[in-house]
């Protein structure tokens, strides 16, 4: 478990002021509520592991986030979903934070993606699946780009 605490519910006061903090910072969790291209399935039938990933687009934007639910106490240290970009994804919110009174298991801040298409997706990341969790992630473009621009320039 998290830190302990003077209240006994810092751990959700903060969890819920990270998401609503999410929430008004990130335009494909709200600009296409009720627009079919603002939602996707990764993969909804993953009943085996009770998991379900999916992706939130922003309008007339190239933005998106990558949304996986791990709704057993089961964690999954190498859990596999595609994702339609290659890059770094930034791990912008973990439900298991210590901050929220969590375990702390996560993806160290981000995952590059591997040239392995997966879930009909051209790349995939390799993630760790905290119990009882989600995770949300966004393709980094600014890293992305310096990494692959000073490896061209290493060639």
């Amino acid at each position: 478990m998290g830190s302990p605490s003077v209240c006994p519910h810092s751990g959700l006061k903060q969890c819920l002021t990270t998401l609503n903090q999410l929430y008004r910072s990130e335009p494909a969790l709200y600009s296409q509520d009720y627009d079919e291209p603002g939602f996707g399935w990764i993969d909804c039938n993953d009943n085996q592991h009770s998991v379900v990933s999916f992706i939130r687009r922003a309008h007339e934007s190239d933005e998106f986030l990558v949304i996986v639910c791990n709704f057993t106490p089961q964690p999954h240290s190498h859990y596999r979903i595609g994702v339609p970009e290659a890059g770094f994804y930034t791990e912008l919110f973990n439900s298991d934070s210590g901050d929220f009174g969590g375990s702390n298991m996560g993806n160290l801040g981000g995952k590059w993606t591997d040239e392995w298409g997966y879930h009909g997706q051209s790349h995939s990341l390799d993630l760790c699946l905290p119990p009882l969790a989600v995770v949300v992630f966004k393709l980094d473009r600014e890293k992305t780009a310096a990494v692959m621009q000073a490896s061209n320039s290493d060639a």
